[in-house]
């Protein structure tokens, strides 16, 4: 007897000796490697046969089949890893990290067809673990052995306190090990032969394997979790039949995908945000969730601002404009203003007597303008209305919000809308998310480090250094609550062949047109420069009480804000009225003659009356006045079509004697005033139609279009204004024209009836339908007109939520000064599934450059910049978007030169393509179609072609695993402990493990869809690996990746040594290759 202690002497090297020709192995043990194959392979090639027994049940059917799934998985926990211990134990990770298994695999399972049987022992009863090697010369028997793995013979460090093995070569002790194995080895009530399922197991590390099957064995190692998490609550219920629905059919595959997730999420966090870009259809995904839940016979309310209001309720009516009426939706509508109305009928409903607190799903559309928290001593805001009447009242309330702009510049805005979903209470979204942090400090920290990349110069700021100072909390949060993509990220991502592709956007033609040629009507500079001079007091009375009385009104009309910290004076309200005004002047100049003169017209009125009023004060003693700022109140945050408020406010709240005023200095100021108007309205009444230039000049544009068309046969033409008037006045002109050509011209502003050059009255939807009839599906909702309309002018009444993708050509008579506005309108008819090859936008400017239209806007915006209009907390109408110059300067250039994207436009963070929620979605899809891949052996590799144009350079893209869970990269990876880089060939880093999106992206660019190894990457990577024996070039670039992550590590250590909070430097840190265990690896293999 001899003492093997692996150590001094290794049982590998002993049975190295031990084995001959003639041996015949024996060996029972717990597992088998090919590890320990490879360490003995000269020597086992030689040997007669080898007979090896599973001890504990091994590759055979499991016996609990009728115990639920769960249970089963974590029963058979130690069988799992017996069967996984194939292809290497866990401390045969370094050997698998080699990359070299395939080969080994190859080699091991030819040898064992010829030369191995395996049997498994299938009760219960525990069994002895011990070899025999019996031959001619001398028998030998090994004890105890725990399995057949390199570290078992001696090979590898694990983590055992000892490894004695005692060798006997004494004939009464071999003999009876030998007996004792051959009694069990043919007792078949005890064993099952396993021995063609061991050789497909081993095979299957060296087939050729698919790139869709390698990344869905990514996806599942990486998020296990999440589908340990997942149970049938939190997913879509398919019994509920919503699959069957005419609008889930309806859907492009990305909005399934989204509609699908944002149930998930509203199940798990009880709310969610659903971000995608414009045109990729926000409103029908939208509808999809909202009769999942309705099928579920939950009741819905949609939330939406007033100019929006008619598409929503076009789905729930029995309308023949409704495409969707088989679906017979039934959820309620409202608009946001209706929070802060007490009585009074909203679309049918009575809103004194309606049940705010009993829906159980909220839909909110444009949720950004729920973004604003401030809380007002005396009255609720429309936000804390929202929370307190519909969401934390009555029934359990989840929110569903849609906007394509949910982050301004500040993550408070998001934080808002998200705090709807929690009610409130950030806990009950905290304890859900696997971070140690509280909402609000996710929050902090991510508004620190945005405000901190704010102010680096504009070559820096790119979107790359936010997302590197951004906290994995951060990213975690919104991949909870958020779903948005880019419409790249569609065009990148999804199969669009039965979508059909984005239409090409042509140039944007850019005009300016002077308001007129006549020398007798001053210039837009000359008529900037008499608006300058009005100090519009008509509607700031306030500011000329006398001082002595002034005391009375401020206690009666300031409002205290900030839980009493400060005032909110009356006299602020009335200056941004009055800086509002201005505005609204000079945005009706820019956008006709004839909207600049009608809002003159009413001043002028306001202003005589006034006057007479003060006239009437002088003979009778008696009267009071009353500012016009409580209407504020009642306008929509996004109106742009501001009323010119003449005659007495009705029902105002603030009343000021005339005897408590300063009545010299206000009629003076109301006089001068007066004679601004005056004059200015004269000058605008010399202009006519055929004055005004820039009519002239649109009549032109849209005839050469209508001979000339984009697209074959196509003379449909959109024409945008923000106001009401301009747009009548476009149609009064246009309309007589282009009916002699015999086509028809229709009008929706939103304010009144529709109109149209057709005989029949048609409705607002009806409009639309026969302007875009292919989109709106006319066919079926108006069969009986045998017309279309080809020219549509409207007001952003229909800027959001319409498909009137059957139009090319886009005008925007007047240039919003919030560019996102621009992109929406765009949006109309920039839409996925588009039918024209081509689309055109076209901007009418002002007449004047592009700096000095910037800096008019900057004089008046920093008039703007007061307090908060409405004193209601809610979105101030006048805050500029953005208050940095150059900023806006470049986005409005930007504009004239190319159609840009609402994500190039963010003066901050794109929340677009930072969620990780398709993927997970992907890998429930495949695990519910194809089972469990806990078994799939890891280290196993797919080869897929380089594709520069998507970013696939060749090289390499490996997933680990980090065993060491305390080490702390984690600390700047989303994944941990999984983590992915892609390394090229020549070594450089294509992407690091921090930028995980991205490296997703990559992988599933690559592999999705492909079902079947690509034959002819794969022979070449063959051929330069030796069917892969020699992976030197491979194993270099994992190390060169290992490498990486700690480089970055150490950098952002560094970093936060030098950042406020904690420091991720001195904590665990990695120390190299040994750390990780190779999941698979994806290789980008160049075609020769």
């Amino acid at each position: 007897m001899k003492i093997i202690d692996n150590i001094n002497s290794l049982l590998g090297d002993d049975l190295k000796k031990s084995l001959n020709k003639k041996s015949k192995l024996k060996i029972a043990a717990s597992c088998f490697s090919i590890y320990a194959y490879e360490s003995l392979k000269f020597e086992l090639a030689k040997i007669d046969s080898l007979q090896f027994i599973f001890t504990s049940p091994a590759f055979i059917a499991d016996e609990v089949a009728g115990k639920i799934h769960k249970e089963r998985r974590e029963f058979f926990i130690p069988k799992k890893e017996r069967e996984k211990s194939l292809y290497g134990s866990e401390f045969e990770i370094q050997l698998r990290n080699k990359l070299t298994q395939r080969a080994i695999a190859r080699e091991c399972a030819e040898w064992m067809r010829s030369k191995a049987v395996f049997r498994s022992n299938k009760t219960k009863a525990p069994m002895q673990q011990f070899a025999c090697i019996q031959q001619e010369e001398q028998d030998v028997a090994y004890m105890p052995l725990h399995g057949f793995t390199a570290v078992d013979i001696g090979y590898q460090k694990g983590d055992a306190v000892s490894n004695i093995i005692n060798r006997f070569d004494e004939p009464t002790f071999t003999g009876t090990y030998l007996q004792l194995f051959e009694q069990i080895w043919n007792d078949s009530d005890k064993l099952e032969d396993v021995t063609s399922i061991v050789c497909d197991h081993i095979e299957s590390v060296y087939h050729e394997n698919s790139p869709e099957r390698i990344y869905f064995l990514i996806l599942y190692n990486i998020f296990s979790e999440f589908l340990s998490d997942i149970d049938e609550d939190v997913l879509p219920n398919d019994r509920t039949g919503y699959q069957d629905t005419l609008v889930w059919q309806k859907l492009f595959n990305y909005q399934k995908d989204a509609a699908v997730g944002i149930i998930n999420k509203l199940e798990t966090y009880n709310g969610c945000i659903l971000a995608d870009s414009v045109g990729l259809g926000k409103t029908f995904t939208a509808l999809a969730v909202i009769k999942y839940y309705e099928l579920r016979n939950r009741s819905v309310l949609v939330l939406c601002p007033k100019k929006l209001s008619d598409n929503w309720l076009n789905y729930n009516s029995n309308l023949n404009t409704n495409i969707f009426s088989k679906d017979r939706f039934n959820y309620d509508v409202l608009c946001h203003t209706d929070l802060s109305r007490t009585s009074g009928v909203s679309f049918g409903i009575p809103l004194n007597r309606i049940n705010w607190g009993n829906y159980d799903l909220v839909v909110i559309d444009e949720s950004h303008n729920f973004r604003n928290n401030e809380a007002f001593k005396d009255r609720e805001t429309r936000y804390q209305k929202l929370m307190n009447k519909v969401i934390k009242n009555g029934v359990k309330t989840k929110v569903l919000m849609l906007s394509a702009t949910p982050v301004n510049n500040r993550f408070s805005d998001l934080r808002n809308q998200l705090a709807l979903a929690y009610e409130g209470d950030s806990e009950n979204l905290s304890n859900k998310l696997r971070s140690q942090r509280s909402v609000e400090e996710v929050f902090r920290r991510a508004q620190v480090a945005f405000n901190q990349w704010a102010k680096l110069p504009p070559e820096k700021r790119t979107a790359k250094a936010i997302l590197d100072t951004l906290d994995f909390d951060f990213f975690e949060l919104l991949d909870c609550v958020t779903i948005a993509r880019s419409r790249k990220h569609i065009q990148a991502f999804y199969d669009t062949k039965d979508i059909g592709p984005f239409p090409e956007r042509l140039k944007p033609l850019s005009f300016r047109c002077p308001l007129t040629a006549r020398a007798d009507v001053p210039d837009f500079n000359g008529i900037f420069a008499a608006l300058s001079q009005l100090k519009l007091s008509v509607y700031a009375p306030i500011s000329y009480i006398l001082p002595s009385r002034l005391r009375n009104y401020e206690e009666r009309y300031d409002t205290q804000v900030e839980g009493g910290r400060s005032k909110f004076r009356q006299a602020d309200r009335e200056r941004s009225l009055q800086a509002l005004m201005t505005t609204n002047l000079l945005k009706r100049l820019e956008s006709s003659v004839e909207a600049f003169r009608l809002t003159l017209s009413g001043l002028h009125e306001n202003h005589v009356q006034m006057l007479s009023r003060i006239q009437a004060f002088k003979q009778s003693g008696g009267g009071a006045v009353t500012d016009w700022s409580d209407r504020l109140e009642t306008l929509d945050a996004d109106d742009d079509d501001v009323p010119v408020f003449s005659g007495e406010p009705v029902g105002g709240k603030v009343k000021i004697h005339l005897a408590d005023m300063d009545l010299p200095s206000w009629e003076a100021d109301l006089s001068a005033d007066l004679a601004v108007i005056t004059a200015l309205l004269a000058s605008m009444n010399k202009v006519t139609p055929e004055d005004d230039a820039k009519l002239q000049h649109l009549q032109e544009l849209i005839q050469k279009k209508i001979v000339a068309p984009l697209n074959a046969d196509n003379k449909k033409v959109l024409i945008f204004t923000a106001f009401a008037d301009t747009a009548n006045y476009l149609y009064d002109n246009l309309a007589p024209l282009f009916r002699a050509r015999g086509l028809h011209t229709g009008k929706v502003t939103g304010k009144d009836a529709p109109k149209s050059t057709l005989k029949k009255n048609y409705d607002f939807q009806s409009i639309l339908t026969l302007f875009s009839p292919i989109s709106k599906e006319k066919a079926l909702a108006l069969s009986g007109e045998p017309h279309e309309i080809d020219l549509l002018i409207g007001t952003d009444c229909i800027s959001e939520g319409q498909n009137l993708q059957d139009c090319d050509y886009l005008i925007n008579y007047d240039i919003h000064w919030n560019p996102v506005r621009i992109i929406q309108r765009f949006g109309r008819i920039d839409r996925i599934g588009s039918r024209n090859t081509h689309i055109q936008l076209v901007n009418y400017w002002p007449d004047i450059s592009l700096d000095e239209y910037i800096n008019l806007k900057e004089r008046v915006e920093t008039r703007m910049m007061i307090a908060d209009v409405t004193a209601t907390g809610d979105d101030n109408m006048l805050t500029a978007q953005s208050s940095e110059v150059s900023y806006r300067k470049e986005q409005l250039r930007r504009l004239q030169e190319e159609v840009i994207e609402l994500e190039d436009l963010k003066t901050g963070v794109s929340i677009t393509d930072l969620g990780l929620n398709d993927f997970r979605m992907d890998l429930l899809g495949y695990v519910k179609a194809h089972g469990d891949m806990e078994l799939a052996p890891k280290g196993m590799h797919a080869v897929v072609p380089a594709q520069l144009a998507l970013g696939l350079r060749p090289g390499a893209i490996f997933a680990l695993r980090n065993r060491n869970d305390g080490a702390t990269v984690h600390q700047h990876n989303r994944l941990h402990p999984y983590y992915l880089v892609y390394v090229a060939k020549d070594g450089e880093v294509v992407a690091y493990h921090s930028e995980v999106k991205r490296l997703l992206d990559l992988v599933r660019t690559s592999c999705k869809g492909q079902g079947e190894p690509i034959a002819e990457v794969c022979r070449l990577f063959n051929q330069q690996t030796k069917e892969g024996r020699d992976m030197k070039v491979y194993s270099t670039l994992l190390s060169a990746a290992v490498r990486s992550m700690i480089e970055v590590k150490e950098e952002k250590d560094i970093d936060s040594l030098f950042t406020g909070g904690k420091t991720t430097a001195l904590t665990n840190t990695i120390s190299g290759l040994d750390d990780f265990e190779l999941i698979a690896f994806l290789v980008v293999q160049e075609a020769q």
